[in-house]
């Protein structure tokens, strides 16, 4: 896979990388630095639906928000610019992320999802448009996986996506969304939002973004209200929340079902 890697690389870049390091971390998306003899350096990556990526990359690089260039890809490799993240997620750091998260959610389409559909290891994010917000979360991000998890916590997922007509708005403005957004997704230079990376992007409420940087994520008050999110937004967080939780039931097991149970227990299911 390395020697695949630097050979898209030497097509792509117009050189071969002299070391190929695997960045730490990275469960779901590993992604190596390329390093070339005259010392500058790239972001590569391997895998069955990075050509995607590139075009979510593509997407959202139009807007201000910050967001690695796209050097090149094909079906299997994808190549992108190599970012600075000598900073971290605090302080300063988050009126310069809600800042991007503006931008970013200034782009809007003409309907919820992508015109493609994307994955995370084995577990497929199922994009196909619809008009109606309600029934595209539930649908494409809850109902998708009762089969895969267990009875009585399927059930209740059912439950709640028959009622989300009464609990998310109809039709909320469709923001280009990055759609898996959490701390290390985001990197940091000095103070500064520096690159928001490895998307699962498509249109959407812009507050799924700010529920999915609660998972894993303590942001200040001082950022949700730089986001100026539409009244009751605190009630939908659990709603947007539980399709990070179950889909890290799906790929990392029964730990996490705990945050699933919590999530539909604030909800009242």
């Amino acid at each position: 896979m390395t020697g695949d890697l630097a050979a898209a690389a030497e097509r792509i870049c117009g050189q071969r990388p002299i070391s190929i390091q695997r960045f730490a971390g990275g469960d779901i998306s590993g992604a190596s630095r390329l390093t070339f003899a005259d010392g500058s350096s790239v972001v590569g990556k391997s895998g069955p639906v990075v050509a995607v990526e590139a075009r979510m990359l593509e997407a959202m690089g139009a807007c201000s928000a910050p967001v690695p260039n796209v050097l090149g890809y094909d079906e299997r490799h994808l190549l992108i610019e190599h970012l600075p993240a000598d900073g971290t997620l605090s302080g300063k750091a988050w009126a310069s992320l809600a800042e991007a998260l503006n931008a970013l959610h200034k782009v809007t389409g003409e309907s919820y999802g992508w015109h493609e559909d994307y994955a995370l290891r084995h577990v497929r994010v199922e994009n196909e448009a619809l008009d109606d917000w309600p029934r595209f979360w539930a649908e494409r991000r809850l109902l998708c996986h009762a089969l895969h998890i267990a009875t009585d916590l399927a059930q209740r997922i059912e439950g709640l996506a028959q009622a989300l007509p009464q609990l998310l708005p109809r039709s909320p403005a469709p923001a280009l969304l990055h759609g898996d957004l959490w701390g290390g997704n985001v990197l940091v230079s000095g103070e500064r939002i520096s690159g928001l990376i490895d998307p699962c992007a498509y249109y959407g409420d812009r507050e799924v973004d700010a529920a999915s940087l609660t998972v894993f994520d303590s942001p200040p008050e001082s950022f949700f209200d730089a986001l100026e999110l539409e009244a009751g937004w605190r009630e939908r967080q659990p709603i947007y929340r539980l399709w990070m939780w179950l889909l890290h039931v799906r790929l990392f097991g029964d730990s996490y079902r705990p945050a699933v149970e919590r999530e539909l227990a604030t909800l009242g299911l």
